[in-house]
């Protein structure tokens, strides 16, 4: 399975996985804990987890044409929750 993660630098981790997980809600399944949310896609699951400083995204998808895809998702949705506070998205795979 197709594996991307990227670790992003932020104070504001847990805020940024609750307003995600609230956002997501409404149209894909979202199972959320204290500092961590499993969203499930059609294409592939996003697993994120608040860390001290840091945000830890992993994205997992069945195909690798779907990897690019739902990077691209995870990021535009990061920033625009973030606001103002700039992040650094560098994703691995």
């Amino acid at each position: 399975m197709p594996l991307s993660r990227v670790e992003i630098a932020t104070p504001s981790a847990e805020r940024l996985i609750n307003r995600l997980c609230k956002h997501w809600a409404h149209k894909l399944e979202v199972e959320q804990s204290d500092q961590q949310a499993t969203i499930t896609f059609a294409t592939g699951t996003c697993l994120m987890l608040a860390e001290p400083d840091k945000l830890v995204v992993a994205i997992e998808t069945l195909e690798e044409e779907h990897l690019d895809e739902l990077e691209g998702v995870v990021e535009r949705h990061l920033i625009r929750m973030a606001g103002d506070e700039e992040l650094a998205i560098v994703w691995e795979n």
